[in-house]
């Protein structure tokens, strides 16, 4: 038989109050160490995030710093190399309406002939001076107003004055927006190609110009003889004439007699012409200068009379003779006489010619041609005895040059100047005949 059991309520009750109140103490005391660590962990953390945070700033401000400084080894590289650079580069504002300068290399510097403060903030349309081809320069504002870039070849000034060709481009410069803000321009001095161009061009005119006068060396060649048949005939004529005016008309006789050496002289001259196209070697012998002098203005004495010139000698009647060709002196003097009269046809006062001959040394002779026209510009100078080169609008260009490589061949000098009032000075040398001058 089991045995009973008997509870008491009130000590169970007891026991079970004493039960719980353990385990609510010791969740406190759980919850407390729980509570206690975190706070310890928050603690710790915070502790780390803040000195994290302190070495991250240090970190960010040396790597600005480094940034700030490759950006500014950039901006001090790009800056060089433009001041570096060989060709003209600028920067001009496009927010203004005058388009200031605000940087200007030192190439741009030479190039222009302006210093730096000269330039900066001015208008970037007044360094093309006031001598430049407007419609040039109204074409670039056009450009730079529409936003677009410009591209092209043009005639500038330097701040002296001096002319120079370039090649200019200028590129807009936009921001994050696409507006344009800023124009970067390059200038390159193109004068010395400009040059090389013409001259290349120059010589391929005179190479046409040499062919052309080499078909018309071959056509006087065949004219001259053509021209030589009806000479022989009005010789025969007037000599014809003469015959049977012999004794009576002495008036008829002179003229006669002037047609006869006229002729003669022609004759001479187309004779020459052949032999000088054929490049026979001339004909040199002793020559009166005076007299050569004196028959070449009676050739063209007509023409001076018409043009209202007055023409006046100042020969040296002492002077030995020259040793020359005698056509192609008297090719030279009419070269020389021509020019002085068509330098003195547009003169509106007195209009003089002067021959002059001296000696210049001991075995010289200086011929002098001098006119009172307006002279040679000081531009013409240098290349007056240029191949193809002339001043008139219907010249060839061949006279001087001729005239120069003839004086030359015998021995001479041709040249020109100016007269220290006005006018100009065709002069040349020719060596004296030695021969005739020991036996005189």
């Amino acid at each position: 038989m089991k045995k009973k059991i008997i509870v008491n309520p009130k000590k169970v009750s007891k026991v079970i109050k004493k039960s719980a109140v353990k385990k609510i103490t010791r969740i406190n005391l759980e919850d407390k160490i729980r509570r206690q660590t975190n706070a310890i962990r928050i603690r710790d953390g915070q502790l780390k995030q803040g000195e994290d945070r302190e070495k991250l700033g240090a970190d960010r401000e040396r790597l600005g710093a480094d940034r700030e400084k490759v950006a500014e080894e950039q901006i001090h590289i790009q800056t060089k190399a433009m001041d570096s650079a060989s060709d003209g580069i600028f920067i001009i504002g496009a927010k203004k309406f005058n388009f200031p300068i605000i940087y200007a290399n030192t190439s741009f510097q030479i190039l222009t002939g302006y210093t730096k403060n000269e330039v900066m903030g001015q208008d970037y349309f007044l360094i093309y001076g006031v001598d430049a081809d407007l419609r040039v320069v109204e074409e670039i504002k056009v450009t730079l107003r529409q936003g677009r870039p410009f591209h092209g070849e043009m005639l500038n000034f330097r701040k002296n004055g001096k002319k120079f060709w370039s090649s200019l481009r200028i590129t807009p410069v936009r921001d994050a927006r696409g507006i344009v803000t800023h124009f970067v321009g390059i200038q390159t001095d193109t004068t010395l190609m400009k040059q090389r161009n013409l001259e290349i061009e120059e010589q391929r005119e005179e190479l046409l110009h040499v062919t052309r006068v080499g078909k018309l060396a071959e056509f006087v060649s065949s004219l001259a003889h053509e021209i030589s048949q009806p000479l022989t005939a009005i010789l025969a004529y007037a000599q014809a004439a003469q015959r049977i005016l012999a004794g009576r008309e002495p008036q008829l006789q002179e003229i006669l007699q002037y047609i006869i050496n006229d002729d003669q002289r022609a004759a001479e001259v187309i004779r020459r012409l052949r032999y000088l196209l054929k490049k026979n070697k001339p004909t040199f012998e002793s020559i009166d200068i005076n007299v050569l002098i004196n028959d070449t203005v009676t050739l063209i004495m007509p023409h001076i009379t018409a043009k209202n010139i007055t023409i006046n000698f100042k020969l040296d009647n002492k002077i030995p003779l020259i040793h020359g060709d005698r056509i192609q002196l008297q090719q030279v003097l009419l070269n020389l006489i021509s020019n002085s009269i068509e330098a003195m046809e547009s003169m509106d006062g007195q209009r003089e010619l002067m021959i002059s001959t001296l000696s210049k040394s001991a075995d010289m002779v200086l011929v002098e041609v001098k006119d009172s026209g307006y002279g040679i510009p000081a531009e013409n100078m240098k290349k007056l005895f240029s191949h193809f080169f002339t001043s008139k609008t219907d010249g060839l260009g061949m006279g001087l040059s001729i005239s120069r490589s003839i004086i030359e061949a015998h021995g001479g000098r041709l040249d020109a100047k100016n007269n220290a009032d006005h006018g100009a000075t065709f002069y040349f040398t020719i060596p004296i005949n030695m021969k005739n001058a020991n036996e005189q």
